[in-house]
């Protein structure tokens, strides 16, 4: 029996999976999906799904994967997703279809726990005190216990603990094979699982980091797969473009300072004067770092020229090569002791590493790309490629493709029929396309509303005017409101109003993106009043526009404060107008729109997760409305119903109401 008839009967109403689980119901589209990633892989050829939302795409890819008996590498978008499909999805399906393969999960060296640098943490005469050693001591006792090292294991532990960079390594401080901890460290014994395993969970980071630098074990892996499935794909070209350039910031250089000052005292204490040494690097950067001056966070300033837009030359310059004179006296330095400790021998490969790439930011800018400084707490001082186009089909889609199969699939890959969007960036213009449409009745489901009254985006009084309806569609409803914002100013801006607005309210809990971590509001936002608490509004930029899933009641009503388009004065941006309208096309028909449709798209795709939800979009721009473009965008939409006036709006709200006081 050939694969397509295996998967046909796997997905028939009577099949395995049916019969594994009184939960599956069998989907046309979802079908159709599973049977073109069967002849994909019988054809050994490309192939991109857009599968919208409720089709189930997982099992589409997974489950002829799994069939087809072939060495099948699955990258995707977060460690999250990584933990999901590696500890719910790839088991259960294992189990009810009955094969014999065995699995692993792979992720960067920053998700393991690095036994040599805890040990030193502990001696580490800098390390922060009280809660930091309180959360030290509970990674030591764990450590003791855990097998893969995977700090994702440990209950607990925030994401954003300041103890997480003092317990794991990253290329530049790792040792490598002269570790003390070599023979038992969790990263090599997650790369010796996977190269063993028939099928190996990763992240695109991990996949284009490795490509990068050769040094996840990922170069190893690859050229043993046979199937290489990439889901959450929409978010392949802007990681790649991330990792494929050049970086240096100035807190690569305070760690390494820090590094140099712990080892300098734990191993080699009066050889040298490590304070001073490690003092010059870290003056330096923080030198560098004052050049910028009063700019504000989060701002990217452009760099055309020697020197970043706006800042003096007679102090840029001179503080970047006093960061090549540090790193340089540090090179020499480490030299003399490298032979005492492993330690200072990679110390001395950090140095000339950090000092090449400073060297690379004194000269002009590589052709075909774009630099840039970004503004923080730290300075990112970035350079990446316009176009990875050429880079992928080179380097991961020539040599030896041809006998792998590549499955590329997301909710949102496009507003065309090519999916353009997605295929022309990632050098996939010849792969087969298939879209599949959602089995959602989203005409029955959900409603569409873009209120015309509001001031127009530009207007400094949008942002207020937006938090205020919000506010009062967010009472009629008692919370069960997601509100997204394009911009952090509105983000705070809306934040702060609601937060305000609701501060006594014993109905309503307003959750703002950032004042805790990502997992917790979303956990806290799903639980709603479920348990006796209060439903919740949470207001979020940025990543809450993707890969947020709150199916039932707890999402009903999702804000979008206004169109989606890239930023125009972003380096990065104004660098691909400018490419696309020397070729003689249009930036804005070409490059924004299509980002704008996307991004619309999965925005408006947090609202409706299940056949049985109900709920309300708005998107309080009005030129959605009024411009012709706007009608594009709106055939980005999923088919909701359009409500015309504020009459139709409080009798959807009401009916939402309703429905959520039958459902409790």
């Amino acid at each position: 029996m050939d694969l397509a008839s295996q998967v046909r009967e796997a997905f028939a109403p009577d099949g395995v999976l049916a019969r594994a689980s009184e939960h599956f119901v069998p989907r046309e589209g979802q079908t159709a999906m599973a049977l073109a990633v069967a002849r994909a892989i019988e054809d050994a050829s490309p192939l991109v799904v857009e599968a919208s939302t409720g089709v189930g795409k997982t099992f589409s890819y997974l489950v002829p994967a799994l069939l087809s008996g072939e060495r099948v590498l699955l990258s995707t978008a977060t460690k999250a997703l990584q933990d999901q499909l590696f500890g719910r999805d790839l088991p259960g399906l294992v189990k009810a279809l009955g094969v014999p393969v065995s699995t692993a999960l792979l992720k960067g060296r920053g998700s393991y726990l690095c036994l040599h640098r805890m040990d030193m943490a502990r001696h580490d005469a800098s390390f922060p005190e009280r809660s930091a050693l309180r959360a030290l001591a509970k990674v030591e006792e764990w450590a003791q216990v855990t097998r893969t090292g995977d700090l994702a294991e440990l209950d607990g532990l925030d994401e954003r603990s300041p103890v997480i960079p003092w317990v794991t390594s990253t290329r530049e401080n790792c040792l490598g094979s002269p570790c003390p901890q070599f023979r038992a460290c969790h990263v090599n014994l997650a790369r010796r699982e996977a190269l063993a395993a028939d099928v190996v969970v990763i992240n695109h980071h991990l996949f284009f980091a490795d490509m990068a630098v050769r040094e996840s074990g990922v170069a190893e892996l690859l050229p043993t797969v046979r199937i290489a499935i990439f889901d959450e794909a929409h978010q392949l070209n802007e990681t790649g473009v991330q990792f494929l350039g050049k970086n240096l910031s100035t807190g690569q250089l305070l760690d390494f300072s820090r590094d140099v000052l712990g080892a300098g005292l734990q191993f080699a204490r009066g050889l040298l004067d490590w304070a001073a040494l490690a003092g010059a690097t870290d003056h330096a950067a923080r030198e560098l770092r004052l050049c910028v001056g009063k700019a504000y966070p989060g701002s990217k300033l452009r760099w055309l020229d020697l020197v970043p837009e706006g800042l003096s030359p007679g102090e840029w310059m001179p503080a970047l090569a006093a960061v090549q004179t540090s790193l340089a006296a540090a090179c020499e330095a480490l030299d003399t002791v490298s032979e005492i400790a492993p330690d200072f021998a990679r110390l001395h490969e950090r140095a000339t590493e950090l000092q090449a790439r400073a060297q690379a930011f004194t000269g002009p800018v590589e052709a075909g790309g774009v630099r840039w400084l970004d503004v923080g707490t730290q300075l990112r001082l970035v350079e990446s490629p316009l176009d990875i186009s050429k880079a992928l089909r080179a380097r991961v889609f020539g040599e030896g493709a041809s006998a792998r199969t590549w499955i590329f699939t997301s909710a949102t890959l496009g507003d065309d029929e090519k999916l353009s969007w997605f295929t022309e960036p990632c050098g996939l213009t010849g792969a087969t396309v298939l879209r599949v449409g959602s089995p959602f009745d989203y005409a029955r489901q959900a409603a569409f509303y873009v209120p015309v009254n509001l001031p127009k985006p530009a207007d400094p009084g949008h942002t207020a005017a937006v938090a205020a309806a919000a506010a009062s569609w967010t009472r009629r409803l008692e919370g069960r409101t997601m509100v997204l914002t394009t911009t952090l100013r509105a983000l705070r801006g809306i934040g702060d109003a609601l937060q305000t607005e609701f501060e006594s309210s014993a109905v309503i809990e307003v959750l703002v993106q950032g004042s805790m971590p990502k997992r917790t509001l979303i956990e806290r936002f799903r639980e709603g009043d479920s348990h006796g608490g209060r439903a919740c509004v949470l207001v979020a930029s940025a990543s809450f526009w993707e890969g947020i899933d709150v199916p039932g009641d707890a999402l009903q009503l999702v804000i979008i404060d206004k169109l989606p388009f890239p930023p125009p004065n972003d380096p990065m941006v104004e660098a691909k107008s400018r490419l696309l309208e020397a070729g003689g096309k249009s930036a804005f028909n070409d490059y924004f729109l299509p980002e704008a449709a996307v991004a619309l798209k999965q925005g408006a795709g947090r609202l409706i997760r299940r056949e049985t939800d109900h709920g309300l979009l708005i998107v309080c721009d009005s030129r959605l409305a009024t411009m012709g473009y706007g009608k594009r965008l709106l055939r980005a939409l999923p088919a909701m119903r359009r409500l015309q006036s504020e009459g139709e709006l409080s009798d959807w709200l009401d009916s939402l109401t309703r429905t959520c006081t039958r459902a409790r």
